[in-house]
Protein backbone atom coordinates (compact mmCIF):
# COMPACT_ATOMS: atom_id res chain seq x y z
CA UNK A 1 0.00 0.00 0.00
CA UNK A 2 1.41 3.37 -1.00
CA UNK A 3 2.12 6.13 1.46
CA UNK A 4 -0.64 8.24 -0.11
CA UNK A 5 -3.33 5.61 0.48
CA UNK A 6 -2.03 4.93 3.99
CA UNK A 7 -2.40 8.60 4.95
CA UNK A 8 -5.85 8.70 3.34
CA UNK A 9 -6.96 5.63 5.34
CA UNK A 10 -5.64 7.06 8.63
CA UNK A 11 -7.36 10.40 7.99
CA UNK A 12 -10.64 8.64 7.16
CA UNK A 13 -10.51 6.56 10.36
CA UNK A 14 -9.69 9.65 12.41
CA UNK A 15 -12.69 11.50 10.97
CA UNK A 16 -14.93 8.50 11.64
CA UNK A 17 -13.78 8.36 15.26
CA UNK A 18 -14.09 12.11 15.75
CA UNK A 19 -17.54 12.35 14.14
CA UNK A 20 -19.49 11.14 17.20
CA UNK A 21 -17.53 13.50 19.42
CA UNK A 22 -18.27 16.63 17.45
CA UNK A 23 -21.69 15.40 16.38
CA UNK A 24 -22.91 15.58 19.98
CA UNK A 25 -22.35 19.33 20.00
CA UNK A 26 -25.55 19.49 17.90
CA UNK A 27 -27.38 17.44 20.50
CA UNK A 28 -26.85 14.04 22.12
CA UNK A 29 -28.31 10.81 20.78
CA UNK A 30 -31.47 9.38 22.35
CA UNK A 31 -29.52 6.42 23.75
CA UNK A 32 -25.86 5.75 24.52
CA UNK A 33 -24.53 2.36 25.64
CA UNK A 34 -28.13 1.18 26.19
CA UNK A 35 -28.79 4.16 28.47
CA UNK A 36 -31.63 6.57 27.80
CA UNK A 37 -29.85 9.91 28.05
CA UNK A 38 -32.45 12.00 29.96
CA UNK A 39 -32.88 9.21 32.53
CA UNK A 40 -29.30 8.07 33.11
CA UNK A 41 -27.08 10.75 31.61
CA UNK A 42 -24.21 10.32 29.19
CA UNK A 43 -21.42 8.05 30.40
CA UNK A 44 -18.98 9.33 27.75
CA UNK A 45 -18.57 12.63 29.62
CA UNK A 46 -16.81 13.29 32.90
CA UNK A 47 -14.43 11.30 35.11
CA UNK A 48 -15.45 7.66 35.20
CA UNK A 49 -18.72 8.37 33.40
CA UNK A 50 -20.42 9.27 36.69
CA UNK A 51 -22.68 12.24 37.50
CA UNK A 52 -20.92 15.21 39.06
CA UNK A 53 -22.04 17.37 41.97
CA UNK A 54 -19.95 20.24 40.56
CA UNK A 55 -22.64 21.08 38.03
CA UNK A 56 -25.91 22.76 38.99
CA UNK A 57 -28.73 21.75 36.67
CA UNK A 58 -31.85 23.92 37.05
CA UNK A 59 -35.23 24.18 35.42
CA UNK A 60 -37.47 27.14 36.22
CA UNK A 61 -41.04 27.94 35.28
CA UNK A 62 -42.18 24.47 36.36
CA UNK A 63 -45.85 24.51 37.45
CA UNK A 64 -46.75 22.82 40.70
CA UNK A 65 -49.86 21.49 38.96
CA UNK A 66 -50.74 21.70 35.26
CA UNK A 67 -53.88 22.91 33.55
CA UNK A 68 -54.97 20.84 30.56
CA UNK A 69 -53.88 22.36 27.25
CA UNK A 70 -51.90 25.14 28.98
CA UNK A 71 -48.42 26.04 27.69
CA UNK A 72 -45.56 26.66 30.13
CA UNK A 73 -42.14 28.07 29.29
CA UNK A 74 -39.49 25.99 31.02
CA UNK A 75 -36.04 27.58 31.30
CA UNK A 76 -33.15 25.11 31.57
CA UNK A 77 -29.88 26.46 32.99
CA UNK A 78 -26.43 25.09 33.73
CA UNK A 79 -24.00 26.45 36.33
CA UNK A 80 -20.38 25.50 36.99
CA UNK A 81 -17.55 27.35 38.74
CA UNK A 82 -15.35 27.28 35.61
CA UNK A 83 -17.53 26.62 32.54
CA UNK A 84 -20.88 28.02 31.42
CA UNK A 85 -21.58 26.21 28.15
CA UNK A 86 -23.07 22.79 27.58
CA UNK A 87 -26.16 20.91 26.53
CA UNK A 88 -29.32 19.20 27.76
CA UNK A 89 -32.13 16.75 26.97
CA UNK A 90 -35.60 16.72 28.56
CA UNK A 91 -38.43 14.17 28.23
CA UNK A 92 -41.96 13.95 29.63
CA UNK A 93 -42.59 10.32 28.68
CA UNK A 94 -44.84 11.46 25.82
CA UNK A 95 -47.41 12.97 28.19
CA UNK A 96 -47.44 16.51 26.76
CA UNK A 97 -45.83 18.29 23.84
CA UNK A 98 -42.53 20.15 23.67
CA UNK A 99 -42.12 22.90 21.08
CA UNK A 100 -38.87 23.68 19.32
CA UNK A 101 -37.45 27.08 20.21
CA UNK A 102 -34.20 28.94 19.60
CA UNK A 103 -31.23 26.59 20.13
CA UNK A 104 -33.28 23.42 20.57
CA UNK A 105 -34.50 20.52 18.44
CA UNK A 106 -36.59 17.37 18.67
CA UNK A 107 -34.50 14.26 19.43
CA UNK A 108 -35.04 11.61 16.73
CA UNK A 109 -36.66 8.31 17.80
CA UNK A 110 -37.34 9.68 21.29
CA UNK A 111 -41.06 10.11 21.44
CA UNK A 112 -40.93 13.88 21.70
CA UNK A 113 -37.83 14.62 23.79
CA UNK A 114 -36.10 17.97 23.25
CA UNK A 115 -32.34 18.71 23.29
CA UNK A 116 -29.97 21.52 22.37
CA UNK A 117 -28.85 21.82 18.77
CA UNK A 118 -25.69 23.80 19.62
CA UNK A 119 -23.68 24.27 22.84
CA UNK A 120 -25.15 27.05 24.96
CA UNK A 121 -27.05 27.80 28.15
CA UNK A 122 -30.40 29.12 29.42
CA UNK A 123 -32.68 27.45 26.91
CA UNK A 124 -36.40 28.28 26.91
CA UNK A 125 -38.44 25.16 26.16
CA UNK A 126 -42.21 25.62 25.73
CA UNK A 127 -44.19 22.65 27.05
CA UNK A 128 -47.90 22.19 26.44
CA UNK A 129 -49.79 20.07 28.94
CA UNK A 130 -52.00 17.26 27.61
CA UNK A 131 -55.54 18.13 26.58
CA UNK A 132 -56.97 15.86 29.25
CA UNK A 133 -56.11 14.87 32.79
CA UNK A 134 -53.38 12.22 32.62
CA UNK A 135 -52.55 12.24 36.32
CA UNK A 136 -49.14 13.23 37.60
CA UNK A 137 -46.62 13.82 34.82
CA UNK A 138 -42.99 12.85 35.34
CA UNK A 139 -40.04 14.56 33.66
CA UNK A 140 -36.44 13.44 33.21
CA UNK A 141 -33.74 16.01 32.44
CA UNK A 142 -30.03 15.54 31.76
CA UNK A 143 -27.52 18.37 31.43
CA UNK A 144 -23.79 18.73 31.00
CA UNK A 145 -21.22 21.51 30.99
CA UNK A 146 -18.16 21.16 28.78
CA UNK A 147 -14.62 22.47 28.99
CA UNK A 148 -14.45 23.41 25.33
CA UNK A 149 -11.80 20.86 24.40
CA UNK A 150 -14.04 19.40 21.70
CA UNK A 151 -13.88 15.91 23.21
CA UNK A 152 -16.05 14.20 25.87
CA UNK A 153 -13.29 14.01 28.46
CA UNK A 154 -12.86 14.24 32.25
CA UNK A 155 -13.10 18.04 32.07
CA UNK A 156 -16.82 17.77 31.26
CA UNK A 157 -19.45 17.38 33.98
CA UNK A 158 -23.01 16.08 33.80
CA UNK A 159 -25.94 15.22 36.03
CA UNK A 160 -29.62 14.31 35.84
CA UNK A 161 -32.77 15.74 37.41
CA UNK A 162 -36.19 14.11 37.77
CA UNK A 163 -39.30 16.01 38.81
CA UNK A 164 -43.09 15.65 38.75
CA UNK A 165 -45.92 18.04 37.90
CA UNK A 166 -49.09 17.17 39.79
CA UNK A 167 -52.40 16.42 38.14
CA UNK A 168 -54.99 19.22 37.83
CA UNK A 169 -56.71 20.09 41.08
CA UNK A 170 -54.33 18.10 43.32
CA UNK A 171 -52.12 21.00 44.41
CA UNK A 172 -52.30 24.77 44.83
CA UNK A 173 -50.99 26.49 41.73
CA UNK A 174 -48.34 29.20 42.07
CA UNK A 175 -49.38 32.75 41.31
CA UNK A 176 -46.20 33.25 39.27
CA UNK A 177 -44.99 29.98 37.76
CA UNK A 178 -41.77 31.58 36.48
CA UNK A 179 -40.50 31.98 40.04
CA UNK A 180 -40.50 28.24 40.78
CA UNK A 181 -37.12 26.62 40.14
CA UNK A 182 -36.03 23.01 40.64
CA UNK A 183 -32.29 22.35 40.87
CA UNK A 184 -29.88 19.54 41.54
CA UNK A 185 -26.35 19.84 42.97
CA UNK A 186 -24.70 19.66 46.37
CA UNK A 187 -25.15 22.41 48.99
CA UNK A 188 -21.78 24.07 48.31
CA UNK A 189 -22.45 24.11 44.57
CA UNK A 190 -25.92 25.58 45.02
CA UNK A 191 -25.31 28.10 47.79
CA UNK A 192 -21.59 28.16 48.54
CA UNK A 193 -20.17 29.87 45.49
CA UNK A 194 -17.83 32.61 46.64
CA UNK A 195 -16.64 35.83 45.13
CA UNK A 196 -12.99 36.44 44.28
CA UNK A 197 -12.73 38.73 47.32
CA UNK A 198 -14.05 36.00 49.64
CA UNK A 199 -11.68 33.41 48.17
CA UNK A 200 -8.71 35.78 48.58
CA UNK A 201 -9.72 36.63 52.17
CA UNK A 202 -9.92 32.93 53.06
CA UNK A 203 -6.53 32.33 51.42
CA UNK A 204 -4.94 35.18 53.42
CA UNK A 205 -6.52 33.89 56.65
CA UNK A 206 -5.23 30.40 55.97
CA UNK A 207 -1.72 31.75 55.28
CA UNK A 208 -1.77 33.76 58.53
CA UNK A 209 -2.94 30.73 60.49
CA UNK A 210 -0.22 28.58 58.91
CA UNK A 211 2.44 31.17 59.78
CA UNK A 212 1.17 31.27 63.37
CA UNK A 213 1.14 27.49 63.73
CA UNK A 214 4.50 27.02 62.02
CA UNK A 215 6.01 29.86 64.04
CA UNK A 216 4.91 28.27 67.32
CA UNK A 217 6.18 24.90 66.19
CA UNK A 218 9.61 26.25 65.24
CA UNK A 219 9.90 28.40 68.38
CA UNK A 220 9.06 25.69 70.93
CA UNK A 221 11.00 23.02 69.06
CA UNK A 222 14.06 25.27 68.90
CA UNK A 223 13.72 26.12 72.61
CA UNK A 224 13.52 22.42 73.47
CA UNK A 225 16.65 21.71 71.44
CA UNK A 226 18.50 24.56 73.19
CA UNK A 227 17.51 23.22 76.64
CA UNK A 228 18.69 19.72 75.75
CA UNK A 229 21.92 21.13 74.32
CA UNK A 230 22.49 23.19 77.49
CA UNK A 231 22.04 20.11 79.71
CA UNK A 232 24.48 18.09 77.59
CA UNK A 233 26.95 20.97 77.64
CA UNK A 234 26.61 21.22 81.42
CA UNK A 235 27.38 17.50 81.77
CA UNK A 236 30.42 17.86 79.51
CA UNK A 237 31.90 20.82 81.42
CA UNK A 238 31.18 19.17 84.78
CA UNK A 239 33.13 16.07 83.77
CA UNK A 240 35.88 17.98 81.96
CA UNK A 241 36.56 20.76 84.42
CA UNK A 242 34.59 20.03 87.60
CA UNK A 243 35.78 16.51 88.29
CA UNK A 244 32.41 14.90 87.61
CA UNK A 245 29.18 14.74 89.65
CA UNK A 246 29.28 14.66 93.44
CA UNK A 247 28.61 11.46 95.32
CA UNK A 248 25.11 10.63 96.59
CA UNK A 249 24.82 8.19 99.43
CA UNK A 250 22.93 4.99 98.63
CA UNK A 251 20.48 5.61 101.45
CA UNK A 252 19.38 8.70 99.55
CA UNK A 253 20.02 7.51 95.99
CA UNK A 254 17.72 4.44 96.15
CA UNK A 255 14.47 6.20 97.18
CA UNK A 256 15.28 9.13 94.91
CA UNK A 257 15.88 6.79 91.97
CA UNK A 258 12.62 4.94 92.65
CA UNK A 259 10.60 8.16 92.79
CA UNK A 260 12.13 9.54 89.64
CA UNK A 261 11.77 6.21 87.87
CA UNK A 262 8.04 6.00 88.66
CA UNK A 263 7.44 9.56 87.48
CA UNK A 264 9.44 8.93 84.30
CA UNK A 265 7.53 5.71 83.57
CA UNK A 266 4.24 7.58 83.94
CA UNK A 267 5.45 10.30 81.58
CA UNK A 268 6.60 7.66 79.06
CA UNK A 269 3.14 6.10 79.13
CA UNK A 270 1.59 9.55 78.70
CA UNK A 271 3.88 10.28 75.75
CA UNK A 272 2.88 7.03 74.05
CA UNK A 273 -0.78 7.87 74.60
CA UNK A 274 -0.30 11.35 73.16
CA UNK A 275 1.32 9.97 70.01
CA UNK A 276 -1.28 7.22 69.63
CA UNK A 277 -4.24 9.59 70.00
CA UNK A 278 -2.61 12.27 67.84
CA UNK A 279 -2.78 14.85 70.60
CA UNK A 280 -1.95 18.41 69.46
CA UNK A 281 1.78 18.78 68.97
CA UNK A 282 2.13 21.39 71.76
CA UNK A 283 0.88 19.01 74.47
CA UNK A 284 2.92 16.15 73.05
CA UNK A 285 6.05 18.31 73.08
CA UNK A 286 5.52 19.28 76.74
CA UNK A 287 5.03 15.64 77.76
CA UNK A 288 8.12 14.61 75.77
CA UNK A 289 10.27 17.29 77.42
CA UNK A 290 9.07 16.29 80.92
CA UNK A 291 9.80 12.65 80.08
CA UNK A 292 13.32 13.53 78.94
CA UNK A 293 13.81 15.55 82.12
CA UNK A 294 12.70 12.51 84.15
CA UNK A 295 15.12 10.26 82.26
CA UNK A 296 17.90 12.73 82.94
CA UNK A 297 16.95 12.75 86.64
CA UNK A 298 17.20 8.94 86.83
CA UNK A 299 20.51 9.11 84.98
CA UNK A 300 21.88 11.73 87.43
CA UNK A 301 20.81 9.62 90.42
CA UNK A 302 22.63 6.56 89.07
CA UNK A 303 25.74 8.57 88.16
CA UNK A 304 25.92 10.25 91.55
CA UNK A 305 25.40 6.95 93.38
CA UNK A 306 28.37 5.49 91.47
CA UNK A 307 30.61 8.53 91.90
CA UNK A 308 33.65 8.13 94.10
CA UNK A 309 33.32 9.59 97.55
CA UNK A 310 35.33 12.69 98.27
CA UNK A 311 36.80 13.69 101.66
CA UNK A 312 33.81 15.84 102.41
CA UNK A 313 31.49 12.86 101.73
CA UNK A 314 33.31 10.74 104.37
CA UNK A 315 32.87 13.25 107.18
Amino acid sequence: MSRKYTLLLVATLALMMAAPVYGNSQGPPWMHNDRIIPEEGCSCHGAGGSPSSEIILSVSGVPRTYETGETYNLTISLTHVSYNTGGFMIWDYEAGTFAVSDGTKVVPDSGGAISHDAPGNDWIVPWTAPSEDMGDIHFSLAGNVVDGSGAPDAGDHWTTLSFTVSAPGTATADEDVSLRTISVGDYDSLFGQKSDAQIEAERQAEMANNYFEQGNLYFWTTLSILIIAAVIQGEFYERRFGGGPTNLDMSLAVPQGIRRGIVTLGLAIGFGWAVDTELPWGYTLVIAMCMLWGIFGVYRTVVQARAEKEAMDLI
